[in-house]
């Protein structure tokens, strides 16, 4: 599918990872790496939920992977946890693949559409990454975790005045579908290999990459 619906749309909401940078697998090996002290069948079991859970917290998936590591998942240990995974993915996140054609899509639209970015990375480490990576300038406002997603775009919606008719959350997991759906928003799926079954079960626009065909 072209990119045609997007382009007709005043604000766009950006989820991340797998919709800007190809970067969820670069998150599930560094979960995996995490947790194999643990035993292959504890880091494999994290991986795959992982990659069926895109777009939540790590702060809300740790203690779940921790309880499967036989550890008391403590607010301490979960901070240990999470500050030793965000130095295994910050610098690979940077480094990873852009999705193919979003970096010119968002050069080339952000004078004409309102971008902003909804994700469940950090706030401190998101906007550390797009500093980096130079893009920051392209969106209007960036929200991370701790902020739900869908608390996130509620936010936004109000804050800046925006007619959800004229909004869509542009992302790749079932935690983006959900924030649009709660917020009476667009929703466009971009398809990837990680979300195969959403494909099949959701209703929406789907795109594959964000060139013109």
């Amino acid at each position: 599918m072209s990119i045609d619906f997007i382009q007709k749309i005043k604000n766009i909401f950006w989820d991340f990872d797998g919709v800007i940078k190809d970067s969820v697998e670069v998150k599930s090996d560094a979960f995996e790496q995490l947790f194999l002290p643990f035993g292959v069948d504890v880091a494999r079991k994290v991986r795959e939920h992982h990659e069926k859970n895109g777009g939540i917290s790590r702060y809300d998936k740790l203690p779940i992977y921790l309880d499967w590591a036989g550890q008391d998942p403590s607010a301490q240990l979960i901070s240990e946890y999470s500050e030793q995974f965000s130095r295994l993915v910050k610098q690979k996140v940077i480094d990873a693949p852009w999705v193919f054609g979003i970096l010119n899509y968002l050069k080339s639209n952000y004078k004409k559409q309102q971008f902003f970015i909804v994700t469940a990375t950090p706030q401190q480490e998101i906007e550390d990454i797009l500093y980096q990576l130079k893009i920051a300038k392209y969106f209007r406002q960036v929200i991370g975790s701790p902020i739900g997603k869908i608390e996130a775009v509620k936010i936004l919606l109000n804050r800046y005045n925006i007619n959800p008719n004229q909004a869509v959350m542009v992302g790749d997991s079932i935690s983006d579908y959900e924030a649009s759906k709660q917020n009476l928003i667009n929703f466009t799926l971009r398809k990837t290999k990680f979300n195969k079954q959403l494909q099949e079960r959701l209703d929406c626009q789907m795109i594959e990459n964000f060139y013109n065909e």
